[in-house]
Order: C-alpha cells, then sequence, then structure tokens
C-alpha cells in the first residue's frame, strides 16, 4: 500500500486533521516523538538532545559534537524502516525525510493564512503576541529543516507537496476524503521500481549511521547494493579516507560495494574531521577574562576537545539550558552573576554537569564553600594545561555517566 507523508505548520489543527486522515485510511502513525523515542533507545542519546535536531539555531558545540548530524542520521534510518513496511502515515517534520523518489509516498501539506492561525492559537487561549513568536520560531524551524533536506527555504512550497491542504477552507472530514481519493489513484500505487528505491533509502541510511557512529559524515546514497560515499569538506588524502570508510561499512548486510567519491566542496576551506566520541566535546568555559578564555578554548581544540566560551555568568545559564554543556570551567569573580551563584544554580538546575572551579582570586573558604555546592574541582590559577586536561576528562566521563543514570 501507499505511505502518507503529513507536514504541518503550528496552529493548524493538525491534531484534527490527522485524525481524521487516520480514520479515513487506518494507517498506523508515525510522530515526530514515535522517532525521537526510537532514536534514543537505539542510539544512548538523550531524546532532548535528539529533538534539538529540529531546531533552526543548532548548539553551540555542534562542530565539535556533530549531534544535529547524527539526529538526523538516526531519524532517516527510522523513518526508512518504516517506509519499507508501507500503510502507514507520517506526521511531523521527519514526515519530510521520505525520499521524493518513493513515488508511492503521498506528500501532503497542512498549513493556513496568518489570521487563520492566530485565530486557532486564540482558541486554545494564547495570546496574540505569544502565538506571533511561537509562529515564528515554528516556522523558522520548518524553513531551515526543509531547506537542509530539500534545498527549499520555503517549507509551505506547493512544490514540495502532492496535495496542499488549507485547513481554513476545508475540514478535518473534506481533507480526509481527499487524501483517501489521492491514495486510490494509480500514480501513488508502490511498484517494484517504488519499493526497489525505499530499500535503496533503507540501506542508505543504515550505512549513514553506521558511519555516524565512528564520527564519519557523509552522504550515502544506495543502489541495488552499491553505497555512494560523497564527502564535503577539504580532504587532503582522499583515497586513504575512502579505504577508512570502505572498511567501515563493506561488512553490512545488503552493501556489495562501495564508492567514495569528492563532492563539490571537496576543495573549499572547510575541514573534513571525523567526530571523537570519546573525548570531552561540550564543556563551556566561563570566564570575564576575554583573552583568557578564548585561549583556554583554543587549547582545548588543539587536543581535541570541544568547548565554547561565555564571557558572564547571564550568559553561561542561557547556553547551560539551551544548549545543554556537559562540563564547565568555570571562574568565580566575575561582574553580575558570579562563579558561585552560577554553580548553584547549575547544580539546581541541571545537577548533571560538572563543574571545574578555576579562579586566580579565591581564597581556602572559596574552595569549601564550592565544593560543598557540588563543584567537581576547584582549581587556582595559572595552571597546567596537562592538569586542567586531566581533571576535564574525569569530569566529562562522570558526568556523562549522570546523563545515563538520570
Amino acid at each position: 500500500m501507499s505511505v502518507i507523508a503529513v507536514h504541518y505548520g503550528i496552529y493548524c489543527h493538525e491534531d484534527q486533521y490527522l485524525s481524521a486522515i487516520r480514520e479515513a485510511t487506518g494507517y498506523s502513525f508515525v510522530t515526530d516523538d514515535t522517532v525521537v523515542e526510537e532514536a534514543s533507545r537505539r542510539s544512548g542519546i538523550s531524546a532532548s538532545r535528539l529533538r534539538k535536531a529540529f531546531d533552526a539555531k543548532p548548539s553551540i558545540f555542534n562542530s565539535f559534537t556533530n549531534d544535529r548530524e547524527r539526529a538526523r542520521a538516526w531519524f532517516r534510518m527510522i523513518v526508512a524502516e518504516y517506509l519499507v513496511k508501507e500503510n502507514v502515515m507520517f506526521g511531523g517534520f521527519t514526515a519530510m525525510m521520505v525520499p521524493a523518489a518513493v513515488k508511492h509516498a503521498l506528500k501532503v501539506c497542512l498549513i493556513a493564512n496568518r489570521d487563520a492561525r492566530l485565530a486557532a492559537a486564540a482558541t486554545l487561549g494564547i495570546s496574540e503576541s505569544d502565538a506571533q513568536k511561537t509562529m515564528r520560531a515554528g516556522d523558522s524551524d520548518a524553513a531551515e529543516w526543509v531547506n537542509t533536506l530539500t534545498g527549499n527555504t520555503d517549507p509551505w512550497a506547493a512544490g514540495l507537496y502532492d496535495i496542499v491542504i488549507p485547513v481554513d477552507k476545508s475540514t478535518p472530514l473534506e481533507a480526509a476524503a481527499l487524501v483517501k481519493e489521492m491514495l486510490g489513484r494509480e500514480a501513488v500505487q508502490p511498484d517494484a521500481r517504488s519499493r526497489k528505491t525505499a530499500q535503496d533509502a533503507l540501506l542508505a541510511a543504515q550505512v549513514e549511521v553506521q558511519l555516524a557512529t565512528k564520527g564519519h559524515f557523509v552522504s550515502v546514497a544506495a543502489d541495488a547494493g552499491t553505497v555512494t560515499l560523497t564527502v564535503n569538506g577539504h580532504v587532503s588524502d582522499l583515497e586513504r579516507l575512502g579505504t577508512t570508510l570502505r572498511a567501515a561499512v563493506i561488512d553490512m548486510p545488503g552493501v556489495d560495494d562501495v564508492r567514495v567519491v569528492g563532492g563539490r566542496d571537496i576543495h573549499t576551506p572547510s575541514i573534513y574531521r571525523q567526530c571523537n566520541f570519546e573525548l570531552p566535546n561540550r564543556v563551556l568555559v566561563v570566564d570575564d577574562e576575554r583573552d583568557f578564555a578564548q585561549t583556554l578554548s583554543q587549547r582545548l581544540e588543539v587536543r581535541e576537545m570541544g568547548s565554547a566560551v561565555a564571557y558572564d555568568g547571564e550568559s553561561a545559564l542561557e547556553i547551560v539550558e539551551r544548549d545543554q554543556p556537559e562540563v564547565m570551567i568555570l571562574d568565580l569573580k566575575m561582574p553580575g552573576v558570579d562563579g558561585k551563584e552560577v554553580l548553584r544554580r547549575v547544580k539546581e538546575t541541571r545537577p548533571e554537569v560538572e563543574v571545574i572551579i578555576l579562579t586566580g582570586q579565591g581564597s581556602e573558604a572559596d574552595r569549601e564553600e564550592c565544593m560543598k555546592l557540588g563543584a567537581f574541582a576547584y582549581l587556582e590559577k595559572p595552571v597546567d594545561i596537562e592538569q586542567l586536561s586531566s581533571v576535564l576528562l574525569k569530569a566529562n566521563t562522570k558526568a556523562r555517566q549522570n546523563l545515563k543514570s538520570a
């Protein structure tokens, strides 16, 4: 049977329309939450971190962690697994991961004009200002997501879908009837070629996940057992990298041959970098001495540790909430929210984050207070970088253990 992939805007009565379509077709329903929870269970990555992949703005740690790319690899594989089963309806962002080449997938968009969406929000008791803010954020997330997958910056462009249903001009029952009618048309019936395309998509996604777990992020395509890996970013020795990539996937079930090619960005300044998940890669350096903070971050990066910098306590707390660091290197004496207050708040709201105090103006009383507040270690400036690196590795191990037990 055919597959349905439904993408929708916020405040489009999507629950009512999706329910009506499910009732009319009898299809099983796969939501973004379904995909995220399954990806979390199988990857070991927290669901909250995986959901960040839907945000328009990536984490400040993403260049080191490749969290967004890992999440998308897992999402793509799980969507592909459901896709080959057929008789399923996808709803949400992950619906856009159904390949356009799979002709038995009916792509549907549920959308309405701005005023209709604001009116829908009002029925939920949401003020117009709050609704506008949520709509802007939601549409921005959708635009970035769709652009990444299709190259189209308009998430509601008619050319992306087989049916665009204006929910302000049709009822849920009318929409469901239209979808059911379209499902009966020859153009969306599965055939041998369409099913092969779905199987190829599944193999490509499985290979992508296999590579992602080893820290490699490349574009993957498959055709009847032949897998093509396209490397983007500058590589000094493509042949050597190709040997590594082939070895990682050639023994996978369904893989008969592996080709490695350079993409259009192969000669750009962007450097291809394998991600080492064992090393700390979500470290937040917090210090109002900008030169010191930047230099320390650079010295950690030389040691293949990924870090970001905040120059005051308030910014640090915002980053902790938004970007989920695992370890913080924190100065005590800062204007505004000082280090002790940052430590106290972090341990109240995100106790799994390990905090290393690094200060040049502390006292023994400060040390005792910080350790009581939950600091992992208390170090004084100037600190030997090797000593700090050793403490950081231990703190990072504990932080990841905290996450697993949370």
